[in-house]
């Protein structure tokens, strides 16, 4: 088994506070804390790194009877399973019938009512996003999405992403989260991939208590999204500004904690989990301690 790897600017914790340099980034910021990817973008809990590792380099794909595709892993000798209605219920996303693909007249058209010229290609530049879409995008690719490099450029799965918040529509993040999962397992670059994530879905300590810390963004992102862009400035659609978040200050960010329950092992004739029902995420608490992080990520 080859020696995995983590991708440090990979499933990364979001910043989504509005501090002074956050001027002209906080339509984008509320418009995030008010999805239901919020969850998903900012919590962080205690990572096993033995989780981890041991997911990674034991993990296989199972197809049930009815066609439910799981993700099959021993850990300190028990078996555990992921599945995308797993994903979508862990990580509190209301996508279950969300969109996961658009034709490429669609794309094209889509990513013109954002300012973006195509050249009839399906490869994107986040840098050719004014600064607010560049911010947003910054988080799909981050903290959400299968990437662990390439972080300038994107494909027609986050441009369908990037389409759908911007119309309102509901985009299935969940089965981007496991198919990219499954192809991480066939990949010849293959990593140590969704760290967060899959503390979260499994929920779970393992035998050994050493800790990966997730790597968090900081607000150096909003001079980051600035610098080097001279361009007109496209605002936020007017779909997305009715379902912002009303600002609830500087420590705002975090949710509260939902109780989880662990994942137990599984058998070859286990059905995949049901889905608990999705809430929306509660007003948030005061942020728990946590473990100390590294030195900042931009």
């Amino acid at each position: 088994m080859a020696n995995l790897k983590y991708s440090d600017k990979h499933n990364m914790v979001a910043f989504l506070k509005k501090p002074n340099e956050s001027v002209g980034f906080t339509e984008v910021v509320d418009f995030l804390k008010g999805t239901s990817l919020r969850y998903a973008l900012t919590h962080n809990p205690t990572i096993y790194d033995s989780l981890v590792k041991q997911f990674w380099q034991t993990a296989t794909v199972r197809t049930l009877a009815n066609g439910t595709q799981q993700l099959v892993a021993s850990i300190d000798s028990k078996e555990y399973n992921i599945t995308k209605a797993s994903v979508r219920s862990k990580l509190q996303l209301a996508d279950a019938t969300g969109i996961h693909n658009l034709s490429d007249a669609e794309i094209y058209a889509g990513l013109a009512t954002l300012g973006y010229v195509t050249e009839g290609k399906l490869t994107f530049w986040k840098k050719n996003f004014t600064p607010q879409w560049k911010f947003l995008i910054h988080h799909i690719l981050h903290c959400l999405s299968p990437k662990s490099g390439g972080w300038d450029q994107f494909g027609s799965t986050i441009a369908t992403a990037l389409i759908c918040l911007s119309s309102n529509r509901v985009y299935n993040f969940s089965k981007m989260i496991f198919d990219g999962m499954v192809h991480n397992l066939e990949s010849n670059s293959k990593f140590l991939m969704y760290p967060r994530f899959l503390q979260i879905i499994l929920d779970i300590t393992t035998e050994n208590k050493g800790r990966y810390l997730a790597p968090t963004l900081t607000k150096k992102l909003f001079a980051n999204m600035k610098r080097g862009y001279a361009g007109d400035i496209v605002p936020l659609l007017p779909a997305m500004l009715a379902g912002a978040a009303v600002d609830q200050g500087e420590g705002s960010a975090q949710p509260a904690e939902p109780h989880h329950t662990p994942v137990d092992p599984i058998s070859s004739t286990s059905q995949p989990p049901i889905p608990s029902p999705i809430q929306s995420p509660p007003h948030p608490s005061p942020p728990h301690p946590s473990p100390p992080h590294p030195s900042p990520l931009l």
